[in-house]
C-alpha cells in the first residue's frame, strides 16, 4: 500500500479540537507509517528482539499499536496481544502461560513488568513505547527517507504469526495460535465479503481491528475510546468523528452501537458517509437492526459470526435480517447469522462434552436440529498456545489427514436452515438442562426482552445438569422499580410461549457481568452462581 497509494493517509490520530470545534488529527500516509514501521524494526533490532521471538505487546492504541505490531511481522517476531482490561491477575496469568522472550510497551507497563517479575520471568527484553494519547509518534519517530528499509523475513504461511488471547467470557482465557497464512486468508474473506477497496475510511471500536485496515488499504481514524473501558465511549464524539471524516467502515459490538444509535436518534443524527457496520461481539439485537435503517441511510448494519479462533464464518446484513428473520427471533428461533463465507465449511453436531477424537466418529444433525456448530476452513486456528488438552477438545481432526484442516468446535449451538443459513441459539456452556430437555439463551432471551420494563435478560439454570431449574436473571430499563408487580407481570408476559412458559422465576441485577473486550458477552455462568448463592 505504500507503493500503490504513498500519498493516501494511513491513520489519523485526535489530538486535541481546533477553534472551530472540529477534531484535530496528526496525519500520517501510508509511505510515512511504511518508513515508521521500518524504524521501529531497527530499534527492535538494537534492543535484541530477533525473529521468533514471542513479544508481548503492552501499547496505546492507533501509532504505537499498528507500528511495533507490522513491525514484529517484517522481522519474523510473534507479536502477544491480550486485552488489558481482563483485570490484572487474570492479564499477569496470560503472561505466564506465554512465556513472552520480550516486551514492548508504554512506561507504565514496563514498570509493571519489574514489579511482577515472577510473571515476566521470561522477559529478557523491554522496549519502551510512547505512552502519549495525544498525538505524538512513537519513542521511534521516523520520516520517509530517514530510514533504511528493514528487511522482509521470508515468513511461510504455516509459521506461527501472533498469539492472541480469547476474551474468557465462558472460561479462562486462551492463547490462540495465528500463522501467517491464516491472516493472509482472514483479510481476503474481509475484502471479498465485504467490498471494501483501498481509500475506504475505517474508525474500529476495537482498537485490535486496526490492524486490518493497512493491509485493505483503507485510512483508520483513531477513535476517542479508552479500549479498557470501551462502554463508556461518548457517542457525541464517534458521531462526529464519522462525519468529519466521511467515515465508510466501522467495526465495533451490538453495546457500542447501541449507544450510538440512540444517542443518534435523540438528536436526529445520521452516518451519511458510512457504507458499511460490522457489528459482532455478541448477537445484535432486533432494535439495533430496526435503528440501523435511520442511522445508516446509504449503508448497511452487518453481523460477522466467529470467535477468536476462527473469523469470520458467517455474515448476514440488516436487509435480510429484518426482511426475513428478525420476526422469527422474537419468536423464539434464535438469532441467524447469515450463510457461511466462501471456502469456511459449517457442520452440526449432536452436542457432547467430550473430545471428539476423529471425523470418522463425527455425526451430522438434520437440517433445523440444534447442535454444536464445528467449522473448518483457511482462517480457521489449528491450536491454542501449550494447551494440549484444550486443543484436543475443541479440534477434531479431519478424515483426509492434516493437509484438509482441523474442525474448530466453536462452542456455541445453533442449526442450519433448509436455505443453509446458520442459526445461533447459545453458547454450549450456558445451555440450561433441564429435566424436560434443554433451554438455550439466544431462544429464550429475546422473546423476555421484548418486555418494555426490560433491558436485558439472561437465562441461567440452577442446579446439577439434567435437572436444573430454569431462572430469568433481568436488567431493567432506565426509570424502572423492580419489584413484586413487575414479577408478576414478566411471569404472565413469560407464559404466552411454551419456551418461556417453563422459566421457574425471575431475579432482577443491577447491572449484568459482561466481558472486556466487547462490552456485550454477558457472564451467564457469574449470574447463575449470584442467583444460587444470594438471597431473595
Amino acid at each position: 500500500m505504500a507503493q500503490s497509494q504513498p500519498a493516501q493517509a494511513a491513520l489519523k490520530i485526535p489530538r486535541g479540537r481546533t477553534s472551530d470545534g472540529r477534531i484535530d488529527y496528526l496525519v500520517l500516509s501510508f509511505r510515512q507509517l511504511d518508513a515508521e514501521v521500518d524504524a521501529w524494526c531497527r530499534h527492535l533490532i538494537a534492543k535484541g528482539v530477533r525473529r521468533g521471538d514471542r513479544t508481548l505487546v503492552m501499547v496505546r492504541q492507533g501509532l504505537p499499536l499498528i507500528a511495533s505490531v507490522f513491525a514484529l511481522f517484517k522481522l519474523g517476531a510473534v507479536p502477544v496481544v491480550i486485552d488489558p482490561g481482563m483485570g490484572l491477575r487474570t492479564f499477569l496469568r496470560c503472561v505466564r502461560h506465554a512465556q513472552p522472550r520480550a516486551l514492548v510497551g508504554i512506561p507504565l507497563a514496563l514498570v509493571i513488568s519489574r514489579l511482577a517479575w515472577q510473571s515476566f520471568r521470561t522477559v529478557g527484553v523491554r522496549v519502551g513505547a510512547s505512552s502519549s494519547l495525544t498525538g505524538r509518534r512513537t519513542a521511534v519517530g521516523a520520516e520517509p527517507g530517514g530510514v533504511v528499509p528493514a528487511e522482509l523475513a521470508a515468513t511461510a504461511p504455516s509459521e506461527l504469526a501472533a498469539i492472541l488471547f480469547t476474551s474468557g467470557s465462558t472460561g479462562a482465557p486462551k492463547g490462540v495460535c495465528y500463522t501467517h497464512g491464516m491472516f493472509d486468508s482472514q483479510v481476503e474473506l474481509i475484502r471479498t465479503v465485504y467490498g471494501i477497496v483501498p481509500g475506504e475510511v475505517d474508525l474500529p471500536l476495537l482498537p485490535i481491528f486496526a490492524l486490518f485496515n493497512p493491509a485493505l488499504g483503507m485510512t483508520t481514524i483513531v477513535p476517542e475510546i479508552d479500549p479498557r473501558h470501551p462502554a463508556r465511549v461518548d457517542p457525541a464524539k464517534i458521531i462526529q468523528a464519522v462525519n468529519q471524516e466521511q467515515v465508510t467502515n466501522s467495526f465495533g459490538s451490538p453495546t457500542l452501537w447501541r449507544k450510538i444509535a440512540e444517542h443518534a436518534q435523540r438528536h436526529r443524527l445520521s452516518l451519511p458517509s458510512v457504507r458499511r457496520v460490522l457489528c459482532a461481539g455478541a448477537p445484535v439485537p432486533p432494535a439495533l437492526w430496526e435503528a440501523s435503517r435511520n442511522l445508516l441511510p446509504y449503508g448497511e448494519l452487518h453481523s460477522p459470526y466467529g470467535a477468536t479462533e476462527a473469523l469470520p464464518v458467517s455474515s448476514i446484513g440488516a436487509q435480510e435480517v429484518l426482511s426475513e428473520t428478525a420476526a422469527a427471533t422474537l419468536a423464539g428461533a434464535g438469532t441467524c447469522v447469515g450463510r457461511p463465507v466462501p471456502g469456511v465449511e459449517v457442520r452440526i453436531i449432536p452436542v457432547t462434552d467430550v473430545a471428539i477424537p476423529s471425523e470418522a466418529v463425527m455425526q451430522a444433525c438434520a437440517t433445523g436440529t440444534i447442535g454444536e456448530i464445528v467449522v473448518r476452513g483457511p482462517n480457521v486456528t489449528q491450536a491454542y498456545d501449550a494447551l494440549p488438552e484444550a486443543t484436543a477438545r475443541a479440534k477434531i481432526p479431519s478424515a483426509g489427514g492434516p493437509g484438509e484442516g482441523l474442525w474448530h468446535r466453536l462452542g456455541d449451538c445453533g442449526y442450519l436452515d433448509e436455505l443453509g443459513r446458520l442459526w445461533f441459539c447459545g453458547r454450549k456452556a450456558e445451555r440450561v438442562e433441564t429435566a424436560s430437555g434443554p433451554l438455550y439463551t439466544e431462544q429464550v432471551e429475546p422473546m423476555i426482552n421484548q418486555h418494555p420494563a426490560v433491558r436485558r435478560s439472561a437465562l441461567v439454570g440452577v442446579g446439577r445438569a439434567g435437572h436444573q431449574s430454569p431462572w430469568m436473571v433481568v436488567e431493567v430499563a432506565e426509570g424502572i422499580r423492580p419489584d413484586q408487580a413487575l414479577v408478576r407481570d414478566l411471569e404472565n408476559h413469560a407464559r404466552r410461549h411454551p419456551l418461556t412458559a417453563r422459566i421457574e422465576g425471575f431475579r432482577f441485577h443491577p447491572a449484568f457481568p459482561v466481558d472486556v473486550r466487547h462490552n456485550a458477552k454477558i457472564h451467564r455462568l457469574t449470574l447463575a452462581r449470584w442467583v444460587e448463592t444470594t438471597p431473595v
